[in-house]
């Protein structure tokens, strides 16, 4: 498919008067199209909910998220990496982006970037993928160079290919293990996927990413417990967590966090059950951390 052809490249007949649109009308307009948005997501819930499902265990076991692309795309997904670190405790070497040029295309348009396959392959062979890596690679038209030649030498090494595009049948589609295509149509402002297809892939990875993270244990009930306390105020915030996840106060919460060595999922599992330290973290273990399941277990040898 030619590039001009591509549904996210063409005119889009209820903006085509936008620039003589009021404040209001104009926003009102924009609005519109974000419902669009929405709607093509949900149709894409049953392959988010499939990608989840298949990326999730081998997180669990020591796997990667490892986020590529260009462009909008490709700093969407560093961001989404960036900020699964401190929301949910993980190190930078358990998830992190890729993108086209580098760090420097993260503020700046590194010309021909995007189309550089040897660029892709260097990238992709400089983080040493293993079989149970997750590799999320994002394209709005589901052709760019960069991405794809990535996404190919992620799957040649055994990763797991997750493919988000908003063209259905792209090259990316096609050779995703797990494609989705939110189908956002034609852009406000032609041409400038930032906007569609940027909300629909920022809605796309905030799902499988937050699905990951409650799959593998770092949320109890709603809450991030994987938070590290450093100082006054993170202190204050693990304890908080831990009294709104055990429903007591938060003196009872601060000595259970003393008592854990400032370890907020195991304050968590010490209260619940009622147990000994050395319980809570018997529990833990035959769980892999999980919370949610070391409560549950804990219920069932009392019963």
């Amino acid at each position: 498919m030619q590039f001009d052809d591509l549904l996210t490249e063409q005119r889009n007949h209820r903006s085509t008067h936008i620039d003589r649109e009021s404040t209001l009308e104009m926003v009102a307009t924009i609005n519109r199209e974000d419902h669009r948005v929405a709607r093509a997501v949900q149709k894409q819930l049953p392959q988010i909910a499939a990608a989840i499902d298949a990326a999730y265990p081998l997180f669990d076991q020591g796997g990667r998220l490892i986020y590529v692309g260009a462009g909008t795309s490709g700093r969407l997904g560093v961001i989404d990496a960036t900020e699964l670190q401190p929301t949910y405790g993980l190190s930078g070497e358990q998830t992190f982006g890729l993108i086209a040029g580098g760090e420097a295309a993260l503020t700046h348009t590194v010309k021909a970037a995007e189309d550089s396959v040897e660029m892709a392959q260097a990238d992709m062979a400089g983080v040493d993928l293993t079989d149970k890596d997750i590799v999320i690679a994002s394209a709005a038209s589901g052709q760019t160079a960069y991405t794809l030649a990535a996404l190919r030498f992620a799957q040649d090494h055994g990763a797991v290919g997750i493919g988000f595009s908003c063209i259905e049948g792209s090259p990316l589609a096609e050779l995703a293990d797990y494609p989705i295509t939110p189908v956002v149509g034609p852009e406000i402002i032609t041409g400038a996927t930032l906007l569609k297809a940027g909300t629909a892939e920022k809605m796309v990875l905030n799902m499988l990413s937050t699905g990951i993270m409650i799959k593998t244990g770092k949320v109890y009930q709603n809450l991030m417990i994987n938070v590290v306390p450093t100082n006054d105020k993170t202190f204050e915030r693990a304890k908080k967590i831990i009294a709104e996840a055990t429903q007591t106060s938060t003196l009872a919460a601060e000595r259970a966090l003393e008592r854990s060595d400032n370890n907020v999922p195991l304050a968590i599992v010490l209260i619940e059950t009622k147990g000994t330290i050395a319980e809570a973290k018997a529990l833990l273990a035959a769980t892999g951390g999980h919370v949610s399941q070391a409560v549950k277990l804990s219920d069932t040898k009392v019963k």
